[in-house]
């Protein structure tokens, strides 16, 4: 394992973002403000920082929308990616796939938002990344910390001292929730199907080669997936937490 600077990444920002209804409408997920600040310019930002100078971001539902809102960006450069029909997380990723060669890249949820810990999360996973041992990284979180999740969520991943982790059954009750970031590179795709799938499916299969790996999120995160996430996301900065930024 070596750092590290991943220059490619992903937005997904395709999805009709149905359980943000009826917000969605009228308004990708991707450009719902919080705190003044979109999800989408939230991951873009962090991505940049990192030292990320290429971001696919996906588009379908209401992509004029993000088409216009992207025009204004500088850094990093932007490459759309439309959908005419929606090919669900690991389909969006596939058809991506000529921008970003043979090296890792970032893929963030949509709906994902992160504040980091004492070091910034996205170099943490760069960092971690190690192409002998992984094929994915996923970014984790405790899931009674989760903001945004059911309380009674189930989890989604069990994790060892290793870092190797084991998708939970339906019985059990995991520890971690995947946090909406991962590290990959083409290898994961090379025997992907057609059309629409999830990445989960991938995940699994990388997974079953023990070629799967988590890394723990120290700061905060929030899955802002439904109008109820979204006003606990606001209240939240409303009373002072996290670090409002400006668009670049």
């Amino acid at each position: 394992m070596s750092s590290v600077i991943i220059k490619r990444a992903m937005v997904l920002a395709a999805g009709r973002g149905e359980r943000m209804r009826p917000i969605t409408d009228t308004l990708p997920k991707a450009l719902v403000p919080v705190a003044g600040h979109t999800l989408l310019d939230h991951a873009l930002d962090s991505l940049a920082d990192a030292g990320v100078e290429l971001c696919v971001v996906n588009i379908h539902h209401l992509a004029g929308q993000i088409r216009a809102h992207l025009a204004k960006r500088t850094r990093p450069r932007i490459e759309l990616s439309p959908e005419e029909t929606l090919l669900d997380t690991g389909g969006g990723v596939k058809k991506a796939l000529s921008w970003f060669g043979d090296a890792p890249f970032f893929t963030v949820n949509g709906d994902a938002l992160w504040l980091d810990g004492p070091t910034p999360m996205l170099a943490r996973m760069a960092n971690q990344w190690d192409a002998a041992r992984m094929q994915a990284l996923l970014l984790l979180h405790p899931t009674v910390a989760a903001r945004g999740y059911d309380p009674d969520s189930m989890g989604d991943y069990h994790m060892a001292p290793d870092g190797r982790v084991r998708r939970r059954s339906r019985s059990e009750v995991a520890p971690f929730v995947f946090a909406g970031v991962t590290i990959c590179d083409r290898r994961l795709y090379e025997a992907a199907p057609q059309g629409p799938f999830s990445q989960l499916l991938l995940w699994d299969q990388a997974e079953a080669r023990e070629q799967l790996r988590g890394l723990r999120h120290d700061g905060e995160f929030f899955h802002v997936g439904t109008p109820a996430a979204l006003a606990d996301a606001e209240d939240y900065f409303a009373r002072g937490g996290g670090r409002r930024r400006t668009m670049e």
